[in-house]
């Protein structure tokens, strides 16, 4: 059971056309949890109200009149753990446009136009996210993409989400790179220690963005931490997660475990 997040999420409404902000801002209105802080229609004035503070996420267009979504973001990124997190929304599907956008860590890409559904789709997915990365690891953020993984998900046309299907392309790539690790993970014998039931459920409760650490996989499946750490040295060597470290203040680093990618059919 994830950890409820009281306070709305405060959202920042950037788009150069009035009617797209207007439009925009009633999608968010009739969505629980969020709040609308402001709408502006240029990229200097977005970056403005970011610095101030009092956002958590921005809805970002990468076509804007003054400098480009990208440039926003990577001047947003700049604030460091301070900085909003960003769902672009935007009718650029060039793969040079999408390659900037996720080098830059957002947590989605829509592609114009798409539907309130599409767009409530998103952001329930964003909050459970939220939620379930603050349960776990509250001073976590979202790890950085590899190159290679940039390339499997673009070459895999998952940021290109044609209108009306977002909402249901949100979920897929989780449920598809779960199939995938757990493919990844099947032999025709598994080794001593492995059981296959709960070798399943260690893989379901695994993320392609938002990283847990052994412990936090274990209070999740119910066992315990070195059951756990037994089950991700084995998914490791399989080949279906990836780890990673974070450093604190004092100690060893932590080591993260996420899924890799579905390779490209």
């Amino acid at each position: 059971m994830t950890t409820p997040i009281a306070a709305d999420t405060r959202v920042l409404i950037v788009d150069d056309d009035a009617g797209a902000r207007k439009l925009h801002s009633r999608f968010l209105a009739d969505a629980p949890g969020f709040t609308v802080v402001g709408a502006v229609g240029t990229g200097r004035a977005a970056v403005e109200v970011i610095v101030r503070g009092g956002v958590d996420l921005v809805l970002l267009d990468m076509r804007l009149p003054d400098i480009s979504g990208v440039e926003v973001l990577n001047r947003v990124r700049t604030l460091g753990p301070d900085s909003p997190d960003v769902l672009v929304i935007s009718s650029s599907q060039d793969r040079v446009t999408v390659r900037q956008a996720l080098a830059g860590h957002i947590v989605g890409y829509l592609v114009k136009p798409f539907t309130e559904d599409a767009l409530a789709g998103r952001l329930q997915v964003y909050r459970s996210d939220l939620a379930r990365s603050r349960a776990h690891t509250p001073e976590l953020r979202e790890v950085p993409l590899a190159q290679g993984e940039i390339d499997q998900l673009l070459s895999t046309g998952r940021v290109q989400v044609q209108a009306g299907q977002a909402a249901r392309a949100s979920s897929e790539p989780r449920a598809s790179w779960r199939a995938a690790g757990a493919a990844r993970a099947a032999g025709a014998t598994l080794p001593k220690g492995i059981s296959r039931v709960t070798l399943d459920e260690i893989v379901g409760a695994l993320d392609p963005v938002m990283p847990l650490t052994a412990a936090a996989l274990a209070a999740e499946c119910t066992v315990s931490v070195a059951t756990a750490r037994r089950y991700l040295d084995y998914l490791v060597a399989a080949g279906a997660i990836d780890i990673s470290h974070r450093y604190g203040k004092r100690g060893r680093p932590e080591v993260l475990y996420r899924l890799v990618p579905a390779p490209a059919p």
